[in-house]
């Protein structure tokens, strides 16, 4: 850890560069042997990308590709992939006014969804407040993402709300839809379906525990792991996908037992 707060500090001497915070599973202690260490650069335009590259080549003993902001995708804005000490460790770029702007409409209740490449359920926006309420603050000489952290950890009931009122009406809808995918045996629609439906409910479950869930990457596992759960939630939501067959009749028994289980999530969600 002395180590990355050493790294840190370089990285908020770059112009731009507002604060910095340990993510992912190594913030949250759920991390194996070979986890990365991701860094989230909280910035401010305009970043000096010149620099970094100088901070990653001094690190790391040759160059390395930092992108610019953006260089990534529309959500996961940018960075640089580096080995330092024999470690992988990434620098993901957070736009500070956009995640301030992001945790405004996470208390109004509102949220929204992009595309983002390595994401197939798509970004939901208020992750970026739940990356900051789970991360470690490994350097803030302003102190102003801590005061952001102490706010995000408390989950907004409007958000709440808002998320369990999408998935009770959006849910029914899609596997509704796959039911006519499954008359034509068309595998293809109906797990994008299905993957859709699921990423709904865990996001309506870990939202009614008041947890924030950040991406798609064991999601199913901790919403099982929820007391609010239907008992076996992630052993069910497995067996539908393995048991989806590709002929009209095993597509459509999947999709019986998906019906089953948003029925239990939302009974949970009502109590």
């Amino acid at each position: 850890m002395d180590r990355l707060v050493e790294i840190a500090n370089g990285l908020v001497d770059v112009s731009g560069v507002a604060a910095v915070c340990l993510g992912g599973s190594r913030a949250r202690g759920m991390h194996s042997p070979d986890s990365d260490y991701d860094l989230g650069l909280y910035y401010r335009p305009p970043l000096d990308t010149a620099a970094l590259r100088l901070l990653a080549a001094e690190l790391t003993g040759g160059p390395v590709a930092v992108t610019e902001p953006g260089g990534w995708g529309p959500w996961v804005d940018g960075g640089g992939w580096l080995t330092i000490d024999g470690h992988r460790v990434d620098w993901i770029y957070r736009n500070l006014d956009r995640v301030h702007r992001i945790w405004q409409q996470c208390r109004a209740g509102q949220f929204e969804i992009g595309t983002q490449p390595g994401h197939p359920l798509g970004v939901y926006s208020h992750s970026y407040a739940g990356e900051v309420a789970l991360g470690r603050v490994l350097a803030d000489p302003s102190g102003e993402l801590r005061t952001l952290q102490e706010q995000t950890r408390v989950y907004p009931e409007p958000l709440r709300e808002a998320l369990s009122d999408n998935a009770q009406w959006e849910t029914p809808f899609i596997l509704a839809g796959a039911r006519k995918g499954a008359v034509r045996g068309d595998v293809f629609y109906v797990a994008g379906c299905l993957f859709r439906a699921v990423g709904l409910l865990v996001h309506a479950l870990h939202s009614h525990a008041r947890c924030w869930v950040l991406n798609e990457k064991g999601a199913v596992r901790a919403a099982g792991e929820l007391t609010v759960a239907p008992a076996d939630f992630a052993g069910r939501v497995h067996e539908l996908f393995s048991a989806l067959g590709t002929t009209p009749d095993t597509l459509a028994a999947a999709l019986d037992e998906a019906d089953r289980l948003a029925s239990e999530v939302f009974h949970e969600l009502a109590r």
